[in-house]
């Protein structure tokens, strides 16, 4: 069994995702196998006092890149945009970005 800290990797810092702070929208980039549960579960676990009303993930695919001769795809990856329940605490770390 995988652990929060293996599920949710990094956050997404972009002005797009920034955007949905105000919504209490956050995107994370998360494992490939990783399910819904476990994302939300990890969530609560890494943030204690937040609530996951839904969780919406995409699956990124790896990018065609070239180096001169040779060329090949960058690795594929998997985001999650989680919402957090109304009366749920927000994440301070993405308060402290904006």
């Amino acid at each position: 069994m995988k652990t929060a800290q293996d599920i949710i990797l990094k956050p997404v810092i972009t002005e797009n995702s920034m955007a949905g702070i105000a919504d209490k929208k956050y995107t994370f980039k998360v494992a490939v196998d990783a399910t819904k549960i476990d994302i939300a579960n990890a969530v609560e676990t890494l943030f204690p006092g937040t609530k996951v009303e839904k969780v919406n993930t995409m699956n990124v695919h790896g990018r065609f890149r070239r180096q001169g001769l040779h060329s090949g795809y960058t690795a594929a990856s998997k985001k999650a945009v989680v919402t957090l329940t109304k009366d749920s605490k927000e994440i301070e770390f993405f308060n402290n970005m904006t």
